[in-house]
């Protein structure tokens, strides 16, 4: 039996989707990123769990910013792992780095996702004009998860998690994104304001500092790890704090009008509006999908989607790529 594998490389773990050769799902994990870097577990050991790394058919890894590439390209090909540069892209803690080297050790056919940047061919030119940094590569992952679940043409896909990215899709074509540094809040990443702005030329705090605290975070006063984050702003709703609901319901608004301003450009009627990442699928304890939901059911059928969306996404552009020989997946080429 061949298997096909992907990888989502989040802001808290990296998680893995592993389907064989009719698309059954086999194995998902997930490894924490600071158990990662401080050597707790390993991605080889986690994998032998599930499958024989010589039975791995294709992977399709996502890493970082993925702003050096611009088509799926075999990782062999892939200068410095895809990535201009690690800083500016929020908390480092080396726990991809050290999976992306086990991957190159264990010899696993492998090809890179790019991220949506500026030298992207395939997205609409007025976002490659505006924005440096579109989104990573696990948004195109996940956006082919959706076009594979509801095969739609039109789309608006809504990540929300650690940081919030929502991607436009038209014609099967990924066209352009917003990024957590210029749209909508996440639970820990956000767009800069002018506060800190004046933070930074003062130099009381990096960028990349104001970045990971610029999300609903600094609204409900929840300073924690990064693994922990969600669960306390969580909980602190859920016992009624005042900061925390006006956290959530900032949070609703942001992503609402990140997806009216993508409904805005649209050159086609929408054909769905997709909600995926840990906070776009929670219904409870806090309905989070259930308030986004009625204020844009209106432009669009609205629908939630897993929240191993990206994962599974890459493993089906591997299974595409690999069994299928797909050329080209929602408008990006792949490289031979």
């Amino acid at each position: 039996m061949k298997y096909y594998m992907g990888m989502d490389h989040g802001t808290t773990a990296v998680s893995f989707n592993i389907i064989d050769e009719n698309k059954n799902q086999v194995a998902y994990f997930k490894l924490n990123r600071d158990e990662l870097s401080n050597n707790e577990v390993n991605f080889k050991d986690a994998l032998n769990k599930y499958v024989d790394v010589k039975d791995i058919e294709l992977l399709a890894v996502t890493y970082a910013m993925g702003d050096n590439i611009g088509k799926i390209t075999p990782i062999e090909k892939v200068k410095d792992r895809g990535i201009k540069s690690i800083n500016g892209a929020g908390i480092v803690t080396g726990g991809g780095s050290k999976i992306y080297t086990e991957i190159e050790k264990l010899k696993i056919p492998s090809v890179l996702i790019p991220g949506l940047h500026r030298d992207c061919e395939f997205l609409d030119n007025r976002f490659r004009a505006l924005y440096s940094h579109c989104a990573s590569g696990e948004k195109v992952s996940l956006s082919y998860c959706a076009y594979e679940k509801y095969n739609y043409k039109n789309m608006i896909i809504a990540d929300i998690s650690s940081n919030t990215v929502c991607i436009l899709v038209e014609d099967g074509i990924i066209k352009g994104a917003m990024d957590a540094c210029i749209g909508a809040c996440g639970f820990i990443h956000g767009p800069l304001d002018l506060e800190m702005i004046r933070d930074i030329d003062r130099g009381k705090k990096t960028a990349n500092e104001c970045f990971s605290h610029a999300g609903i975070s600094k609204i409900a006063h929840v300073d924690t790890k990064i693994n922990n984050v969600k669960d306390e702003i969580i909980e602190k709703a859920v016992n009624k704090d005042e900061n925390a609901l006006l956290a959530i319901d900032s949070l609703v608004m942001s992503i609402v009008m990140e997806i009216y301003g993508l409904y805005g450009v649209c050159e086609n009627d929408l054909d769905a509006i997709i909600l995926t990442g840990s906070g776009g699928v929670m219904q409870k304890p806090v309905d989070v999908s259930g308030k986004i939901r009625k204020k844009v059911e209106n432009l669009a059928p609205v629908y939630v989607m897993t929240d191993k969306s990206g994962a599974i996404g890459s493993s089906l552009i591997a299974y595409d790529i690999a069994l299928n020989d797909k050329k080209n997946i929602m408008g990006i080429e792949v490289v031979r």
